[in-house]
């Protein structure tokens, strides 16, 4: 399995690493490509730097090298995915405006039929971020906005994290443990 992985300029890089660390994990080839305001932000919020962040994919490639293979529908990958996603590269997939490798790697997997999956995290919405989630989501583009549930009792950062990268691999369909799954109450609910 192969699958991009965009890091743009929206908070909650975090997601983003411990995608990154979960991929290398299960031994899934990463193709990693970093905005600038990316880069600033994983070393803002989490203290990492770009080099740091490359020795965790298996690929990496300059958000501006267009000549990169994930720049073709040719170069077969299973995916991509953006997270965290600004708002202005959701805006640019969402209007064909390849202006970066990331949005590039985003419209390849589109006009492939690959699975996208772009990791929003804005708030609040305004109408124009919903239009263009919408947009995408129209054409089977995956909006997973990172929002955590609490069924599951987590006891730190690091659990809500997890969870939320364990959902993600889901949508590949790549098992993993790191979900404490909703298995059900015993009795039921009454109303």
């Amino acid at each position: 399995m192969k699958i991009v992985v965009g890091i743009s300029g929206g908070s909650g890089v975090i997601y983003g690493i411990s995608l990154l660390r979960a991929l290398k994990e299960l031994n899934i080839e990463t193709h990693l490509v970093v905005s600038t305001m990316g880069e600033y932000v994983t070393n803002h919020e989490c203290g990492v730097s770009l080099e740091q962040l490359k020795r965790m994919a298996t690929y990496y490639h300059d958000n501006k090298n267009f000549a990169a293979p994930i720049a073709s529908g040719s170069f077969k990958v299973d995916g991509t995915i953006v997270v965290p996603c600004s708002m202005k590269t959701l805006a640019s997939v969402a209007n064909g405006f390849s202006d970066s490798l990331i949005s590039r790697a985003c419209d390849v997997s589109i006009k492939e039929g690959r699975k996208l999956i772009l990791v929003p995290r804005e708030t609040p919405l305004s109408p124009i971020h919903l239009e263009n989630m919408l947009k995408l989501s129209r054409i089977g583009v995956t909006i997973f906005p990172p929002s955590p549930g609490f069924y599951n009792h987590p006891e730190s950062l690091e659990d809500i994290v997890l969870n939320m990268t364990g959902r993600i691999l889901d949508m590949f369909n790549i098992d993993n443990n790191l979900i404490n799954r909703w298995k059900g109450q015993p009795d039921g609910l009454q109303f």
